[in-house]
């Protein structure tokens, strides 16, 4: 691990899943779900044209997550290639 770079982006990071979590809790019961995504390196403005992942294959597991089908109470995780990861 490359521990003491990036702070900025790291703590993002670990706000963002708290967020996530904080939101998910919130929002139980409620039908709304929310979830977190990496779409992994993928070509784009910020991961530039080296990375290894089309836009369209870095959008698969956002849209997947948007489009759970109702009555899915997958919520509060943090998902990539529709796979949970751990926090």
């Amino acid at each position: 691990m490359d521990s003491g770079r990036h702070p900025a982006y790291r703590i993002s990071k670990a706000a963002l899943n708290a967020l996530t979590r904080m939101l998910a809790a919130e929002l139980a019961g409620t039908g709304v779900l929310v979830n977190a995504a990496d779409p992994g390196w993928t070509r784009s403005g910020m991961g530039g044209p080296s990375a290894p992942r089309g836009p369209a294959e870095g959008a698969g597991t956002p849209v997947w997550l948007a489009t759970l089908p109702q009555g899915d109470e997958t919520t509060g995780g943090l998902f990539a290639d529709r796979r949970p990861l751990p926090w």
